[in-house]
This record gives C-alpha cells, structure tokens and sequence, in this order.
C-alpha cells in the first residue's frame, strides 16, 4: 500500500460519517414530564429580546467542539432551565433535521423528574416562558400542515457550456412542509413541530421482543392517521423569574 493510500485508510477507518456539508449542529432536549393523565412534552417561549423571540421551542442549542448530542442537551437545558442533568433520564434519540441552509438539529428524548421539575427556574435572558401540552394532544389533533417551495436560483454567469448541459437544464426543486399546532394561546409550528410529529408517530408504534418496531393497527384511535380534533389537560405555565 502506498503512503497515499496509508494516510486515506487512516482518515477513514473509524471514521462516524456526518453529513455532507453541513457547517454546524444544534441539539434540544424533547422533554417529557409525568402526570396523573399521562405524558406531557414540554415547551419553552423564547425571551423576546432573542432573535425569533416569542416562538416555541425546545430548550438547547449550538453544540461545542467535541461535544456528544446528549451532553448539549443536557447542558443547555440546564443553563436555561436550570433543571440538573440528573434529573433528567435520556430514552434514546429520535431522527434528526437537516435544515436546507446547512445545518443538523438533533434531538434527544428524554424525562424529566418530579424534583427537575420542581428545580426549574427559567432564565429570563433566554426564556420568557415554560409550558406543557399532553402528548395525548398530539395524537389526537391533526396539525395544520403549510407548504412553501425551494427554487433553485441560477447565476446568469453558470458556465453551462463547460458542463454540457443547456440553459433549460430541469434543476432539482424542492419542497419544506411546515406543520403548526394551536394549544390553548400558544402556537407550535416549524422545526418543532416537525419534531413533535415524529415523537407522536414514534408513540404510535410497538416494538416486539427481539425485533423492529411494527405499527399499531390502523383501525380505532390508534391508528397513525386517524387524528381527530380534541385534546384537553390542566397546563403547566411557569413564567420566568
């Protein structure tokens, strides 16, 4: 072998693959609490003074050079919150966003305790408030689903000779879908939403000893889509201090 192909087998054995191109990842915590009606997901409201402040979100953000998923969910969560990483139970990690201007979000799934929630205390430069909705809600309330299109934008100056191809060539289109839900004054919409869903259709499935998950079947309430309207459950609305 030669010193090339050393120096390439090195770089690569081993080696996790990431995603082409992306030039940075977020992690959030999807936390969830326990109550007497069942689960509930909870939510932060961005500080207003933040950039996209007033929207709901999950608590995280940027993640550190060398940083795992779970640790800048954890840490974040605890910087806004100041819910103790302790108290809180990793379940696993649900799939993840490529967003189209070049970054990943990545979620972990996780519950938070009795004491966490009782330590919470929001921090009001990044959290104006905290709230919880039943995941119950989710299942049951189909979303408003909202649509806007990726069109491609080609430089009048694109060397379409040098590639062989002509100016008619038929550039990939794409396309966003933008869930939004409506509970009781606050709106869950975007990137969050995107999530929610996928936690909610997650639920939805069972996983036998010894093999993949299987879906529930699709007749009754079960069913992954039969959403009917409703949705109800004491909120939890704690503002920051």
């Amino acid at each position: 072998m030669t010193g090339e192909l050393e120096r390439l087998a090195r770089r690569f054995q081993g080696h996790e693959p990431g995603l082409l191109g992306a030039s940075r990842s977020y992690a959030v915590l999807c936390p969830l609490v326990e109550g007497e009606e069942g689960l509930r997901l909870l939510f932060e409201v961005r500080a207003p003074q933040l950039r996209q402040g007033g929207e709901v979100c999950f608590p995280g953000g940027k993640m550190e050079p060398g940083e795992s998923v779970s640790d800048c969910a954890l840490r974040e969560t605890e910087e806004e919150l100041s819910i103790p990483r302790r108290e809180i139970t990793l379940l696993g990690a649900p799939d993840f966003i490529c967003n189209q201007r070049g970054f990943l979000l990545r979620p972990v799934l996780g519950t938070v305790s009795a004491s966490g929630l009782a330590a919470m205390r929001p921090s009001p430069a990044e959290v104006a408030e905290v709230f919880t909705v039943p995941l119950s809600f989710f299942r049951e309330t189909a979303p408003e689903i909202r649509r806007y299109a990726l069109i491609p934008q080609v430089p009048e100056d694109f060397p379409y000779d040098a590639v062989g191809i002509s100016r008619n060539y038929p550039w990939s289109q794409g396309q966003v879908e933008v869930p939004i839900w409506h509970y009781q004054g606050h709106v869950i919409w975007g990137m969050t939403a995107r999530l929610v869903r996928e936690i909610t259709r997650q639920s939805f499935l069972e996983t036998p000893q010894g093999g993949p998950p299987s879906p529930l079947p699709d007749s009754g309430s079960h069913g992954r889509d039969k959403f009917t309207s409703g949705g109800d459950g004491a909120e939890i609305s704690i503002p920051a201090r």
